[in-house]
């Protein structure tokens, strides 16, 4: 495991291989047992403390990470002064959608917020919004007045 000053290439992310199923049972079912209200918090700050033992320099590298995670693909569809919106799609995120779970992309979203943060060198934060008629999570990232 790195340590704190030894960042992860995106390119490690090549040499994993798994299915899905597994995952979703620990999120789903494992980690709200075993936090229970606190589940949404603490998987988002995990996304965030996630997010920074990568070194992600740039939008692609980030893309990147979200797709080889099978997070589906991660787009920025609005630039605001203040903000951006991002839609996350995929068949993954389609089926966690219609799965007998409660769905949840609070990971996701502290990564996104911690990535961001990053990649603009401005304090983030991250909330999202799940859009089920069109199957897809819409993330909203609120940047630091400069």
């Amino acid at each position: 495991m790195a340590t704190k000053k030894e960042l992860l290439p995106v390119s490690l992310l090549d040499e994993l291989h798994s299915e899905g199923a597994g995952y979703d049972i620990l999120r789903y079912v494992a980690l709200p047992e075993l936090l229970g209200d606190k589940s949404s918090t603490v998987l988002y700050f995990m996304g965030r403390s996630l997010a920074r033992k990568f070194n992600i320099e740039t939008m692609e590298e980030l893309y990147s990470v979200y797709e080889k995670m099978g997070w589906g693909q991660l787009e920025l569809v609005k630039e605001k002064k203040n903000g951006l919106v991002f839609h996350l799609m995929s068949d993954s995120v389609a089926l966690r959608l219609k799965s007998p779970f409660n769905p949840d992309f609070r990971l996701e979203a502290g990564f996104l917020a911690e990535g961001m943060q990053h990649i603009k060198n401005k304090t983030c934060e991250c909330t999202e919004k799940i859009v089920k008629r069109t199957f897809l999570v819409e993330f909203s990232v609120l940047m630091a007045k400069d």
